[in-house]
């Protein structure tokens, strides 16, 4: 019976991967944080708009 993994088949997804990407390096705490201060934003906003 042949096996379902090989690594034939896992070498593009790594490769994939393990490419460089152009663009920005953004450092994933300043992208956290970003999202939280945005969310915090628009939930205050939100309170505002509606009393």
């Amino acid at each position: 019976m042949a096996s379902l993994y090989s690594p034939q088949s896992q070498a593009g997804v790594l490769s994939f991967y393990d490419a460089p990407a152009k663009g920005p390096k953004i450092n994933p705490k300043i992208v956290l944080i970003a999202v939280i201060i945005f969310a915090f934003a628009v939930i205050i906003l939100d309170h505002f708009i509606y009393v």
